[in-house]
């Protein structure tokens, strides 16, 4: 009885989907008989399957169009050893000759592969910053491809962004999600290898991302600056802004805030550039831009934990310091480099070079 719901459901419902996803955890409820009406259904709506697999014997994903693998997993249900890549590669092609589908390998600190009939293999590095905890890193692997094949991504695109979500899942403690916003945060930084424009979030998002760190009980900081031409004392700043909290938001002054400020004649580099620029830099989390006098507003939405500024502003001259304290935040103030200055720095660029 159980059986025949499952399989009307599934031909009630495949019409209306974008992907179907299986999740096989080996428990009964996916039989051969089941998994054989989903393939079908699938077959017939034209909706691409993806396999989170448990069982050894794979004959009964045929149909399915990626597979998503862990090493043991795949060595399990091909009986070939999967150390290197060519090794992986071999045991591959078994699961592919068995199955027909694409085979997205999870291989832990070395990253995952993808292997396809008649195309060449793709590996990626692992994105993980620091890695706390593994569980559920392959569940938000098979999530991720199965939402990029519905966004209609590519196989390897949604290998990319299937690969930044596990990184941000296993750098946390306990089962864990990655939510859109530290998706945003991560591809925006540049360090996700899927191109597009790098560079500042909306606060809203920045807001989201805040709340879901501050779930995770991690310490929140906050610093901003034109940061227009990047210099020895900004990169000082900065690792000091980071080293004070378990996350880092950077706001940058948007063009014309900065022209109000240092004149016509700048910023040198416009904000997309100054946003990207920050995004790659280690230890910067989030970039956002605010055109405001002041980012007071920014320190307000965000109500950062730990506030930087450098040590030429007083307590009291840094601005959100009375917002941050209320709640029983910190106040830093960076030691500066000595003569380090944007300043300058475009002044030595304009002197003619000595002969």
């Amino acid at each position: 009885a159980t059986e025949d719901r499952l399989i009307a459901a599934v031909d009630l419902l495949a019409g209306d989907c974008d992907v179907i996803m299986i999740s096989d955890y080996a428990k009964g409820a996916l039989t051969d008989r089941v998994l054989a009406s989903i393939m079908a259904a699938g077959q017939r709506a034209g909706v691409p399957i993806v396999v989170d697999p448990k069982r050894n014997d794979w004959s009964a994903y045929r149909g399915a169009s990626i597979i998503t693998p862990n090493r043991k997993e795949l060595q399990l249900a091909t009986h070939a050893v999967c150390g290197s890549d060519a090794e992986c590669g071999l045991a591959s092609d078994i699961a592919i000759a068995t199955t027909g589908a694409a085979i997205l390998l999870t291989r832990s600190e070395h990253g995952m592969s993808l292997f396809r009939q008649d195309a060449a293999p793709v590996h990626l590095a692992a994105k993980a910053r620091e890695v706390f905890d593994v569980s559920g890193a392959g569940d938000t692997v098979a999530a991720a491809v199965a939402l990029g094949v519905a966004s209609g991504l590519s196989p390897e695109t949604a290998m990319q962004v299937a690969n930044v979500a596990a990184g941000i899942v296993v750098a946390k403690r306990g089962t864990a999600t990655a939510t859109p916003a530290e998706l945003l945060a991560e591809i925006g930084a540049g360090r996700s290898g899927l191109g597009g424009a790098p560079g500042a979030l909306p606060l809203a998002e920045a807001q989201r991302l805040r709340e879901t760190w501050g779930r995770e009980g991690l310490s929140v900081g906050f610093t901003n600056g034109c940061f227009d031409i990047l210099h020895a004392g900004h990169i000082s700043l900065l690792r000091q802004a980071a080293a004070a909290c378990d996350r880092l938001i950077v706001a940058l002054n948007t063009d014309a805030s900065v022209r109000v400020l240092k004149g016509p004649e700048r910023p040198v580099q416009a904000e997309d550039v100054r946003a990207a620029v920050m995004a790659a830099v280690k230890g910067v989390d989030a970039v956002i831009l605010f055109g405001e006098a002041t980012p007071l507003e920014a320190i307000a939405a965000l109500q950062p934990d730990v506030l930087i500024k450098g040590a030429d502003y007083s307590e009291d001259q840094i601005v959100g310091a009375d917002i941050v304290r209320s709640r029983g935040g910190r106040i830093v103030r960076a030691t500066l480099v000595d003569g380090q200055s944007t300043t300058k720095v475009i002044e030595k660029s304009r002197r003619p070079a000595s002969s």
